[in-house]
């Protein structure tokens, strides 16, 4: 079982479904030769050639259409988009198109097609290479919107991508593809969209987490542990559709509940959330419901002070944790 950080998990699992299913193609921006930004899809072209690892022009609009175009006709694309913050271009190809084809079209018309995108902030990107876009697609029905955490996840979730027929938006968080480590096992498995993870057991409360903050919630969470307090962390690793039952078994089983993300906190993914909780397991409650999130401001600063005041942090959980804990 081979030990691999999350952007190898991405690559290795590229490289598994392209070898099994030859319609599989990507194309982005600088995904061919230089192997992307990230270098998420290096060493593909070698193996399987500039027809199925196109480099794209420098229009996010066009990667999406292409990509609409080729999963209607039968072939599964990987469209990368080289940054989330770079996305808005294709807003429409995505909403309007993608996700409502198989609707429109009576299912005669599936769009079966995995947008790769790197989101989230804590690399000194500055506002143009940190932004988290989820809640925006999360909102869209007809859209999978994906935030797998590990690289066990990763590679199990990325496997189920393809074998759905609607468009999947798959974030990967980029300060976490080479900081996050986990052994991901050589026998092919997938993970099913709507399932949640408990990544920590507890009695006292429930942490709900995804991305980067779901590993700075479990430091949090094993940092009070030596206080007594026990901590739950649900991982919901699909934002859409949401995990309800596990997230309502935790809350219900804890009585309190704390959501974290780097989004903005105003209509962020964590008021979908509490919202749930409020309206489906509000006779359980112990207290109210918590959000920790980034603040209302346009977008993560350049400024490293700035970057540290905009995102939660492990420190700023662990304090939200022990407040919720004494309510």
């Amino acid at each position: 079982m081979p030990t691999l950080t999350n952007i190898e998990a991405v690559t290795r699992t590229l490289q598994e479904e392209m070898r099994r299913d030859p319609n599989i193609f990507i194309t982005g921006e600088d995904v061919g030769v230089r192997g992307g930004v990230f270098r998420a899809t290096k060493g593909l072209i070698e193996e399987f050639g500039e027809k199925r690892v196109v480099d794209s022009p420098l229009s996010e609009l066009s990667i999406i259409a292409i990509g609409i175009g080729a999963a209607i006709y039968g072939l599964h694309p990987v469209c990368e988009i080289q940054f989330a913050d770079y996305i808005a271009p294709a807003f429409n190809q995505i909403v309007n198109e993608a996700a409502r084809f198989r609707y429109r079209s009576n299912g005669a018309y599936p769009c079966p097609m995995v947008i790769r995108t790197p989101y989230g902030g804590g690399i000194g990107g500055g506002l143009y290479h940190s932004q988290s876009i989820e809640a925006y697609y999360s909102h869209v029905p007809g859209l999978y919107v994906v935030a797998p955490a590990t690289p066990y996840d990763i590679a199990g979730m990325l496997r189920y991508a393809f074998q759905v027929q609607d468009p999947v938006l798959f974030l990967e968080h980029k300060k976490a593809y080479r900081m996050i480590k986990g052994d991901v096992p050589d026998d092919y498995y997938t993970i099913p969209f709507s399932k949640a993870d408990v990544k920590r057991q507890g009695t006292d409360l429930t942490v709900i987490a995804y991305g980067l903050m779901l590993h700075l919630a479990l430091e949090a969470a094993q940092r009070v542990a030596a206080d007594g307090i026990s901590v739950e962390v649900v991982d919901p690793r699909t934002l859409n559709p949401l995990d309800k039952d596990t997230i309502l078994s935790s809350v219900k089983k804890t009585g309190k509940a704390l959501i974290v993300h780097e989004d903005n906190f105003t209509l962020g993914l964590g008021a979908e959330i509490a919202a749930l909780i409020a309206g489906e397991a509000f006779e359980f409650l112990d207290a109210p419901v918590m959000r920790l999130a980034g603040p209302d401001i346009p977008a993560v600063p350049f400024s490293q002070p700035m970057q540290d005041y905009f995102m939660p942090n492990a420190d700023k959980i662990e304090a939200a944790i022990r407040k919720l804990a004494r309510y």
